[in-house]
């Protein structure tokens, strides 16, 4: 599925953070123009940087609401801006709405041309700072079908970060990530308990034995472990340590990504 999307093996997702939408609590009035500005001039600089695709999401619109309850002007936001990073870049974007927004991120991806959207939950549930979270994917394949964005991608969390999971944690991680490829997921993200941390190695390796679709790493790679995590993960999106002082409210640090992106060659180019 990766080769459909990416030039490279081992793509790496560089992250733009959108700034406050219409509709959220620290949106600013009338300034949408510089929320897509911005989000330009971070999209330009992932890929001088030589990231292998750009995801947009609406990470500043927080406290998030329930994916049913995300408004009509928040979907527009996130087109509007999300149109403007295509335009600029000559390498494939996708798209995440919060929180678990899966039928709102496939209707952003079809106006744009984005190529696969992310899901914090596909199967079974969790309890976020939103509240109850179910798994989007039934309504989510439906809604794709009757569209006809028969072309996007699903890369779906399996016990997504800043959340609980203790109402499914009688069935393991690896049960869960089947559950998502046996209903539709056309890859599984494993991501750290909270943004900036890393995933644990192990479970990393033993979802990639249980599962036939790619593993891709959703935070806390680094300079110092995406060699030991890129040897086992199929790929990375990476956000917080491409942003200056590695914290994802700075502007993205052109010099960070192309010393990761380096270290990411040389990786590719081993035997």
């Amino acid at each position: 599925m990766l080769k459909s999307l990416f030039t490279n093996t081992k793509p790496i997702i560089g992250m733009v953070h959108l700034k406050p939408l219409p509709g959220s609590p620290l949106y600013r009035p009338g300034s949408m123009g510089e929320v897509c500005a911005a989000a330009v001039e971070e999209a330009l600089v992932l890929q001088e940087g030589g990231v292998d695709g750009i995801q947009v999401e609406n990470i500043w619109d927080y406290p998030y609401l329930k994916c049913e309850e995300i408004g009509h002007e928040t979907v527009a936001g996130l087109t509007a801006a999300a149109m403007k990073v295509k335009e600029a870049v000559e390498i494939p974007i996708g798209i995440n709405c919060h929180l678990n927004g899966v039928l709102q991120s496939i209707a952003v991806a079809t106006a744009v041309e984005a190529k696969w959207v992310r899901a914090f939950e596909w199967t079974n549930a969790y309890i976020s700072h939103a509240g109850y979270i179910e798994g989007a994917g039934g309504k989510a394949l439906r809604y794709k079908n009757a569209i006809g964005a028969h072309e996007i991608k699903f890369l779906c969390d399996v016990h997504v970060k800043h959340g609980s999971h203790f109402i499914v944690s009688d069935r393991s991680i690896e049960e869960r990530a089947r559950d998502a490829e046996l209903e539709g997921a056309d890859a599984i993200i494993i991501s750290g308990w909270e943004t900036g941390a890393p995933p644990d190695l192990k479970l990393v390796r033993t979802v990639k034995e249980k599962v036939t679709v790619p593993v891709i790493l959703g935070s806390g790679v680094n300079e110092e472990n995406v060699a030991e995590l890129l040897a086992v993960a199929d790929g990375a999106i990476v956000g917080s340590h491409f942003k200056s002082d590695g914290n994802w409210r700075s502007p993205v640090d052109g010099d960070r990504v192309k010393r990761f992106m380096k270290r990411v060659r040389r990786l590719r180019a081993k035997p």
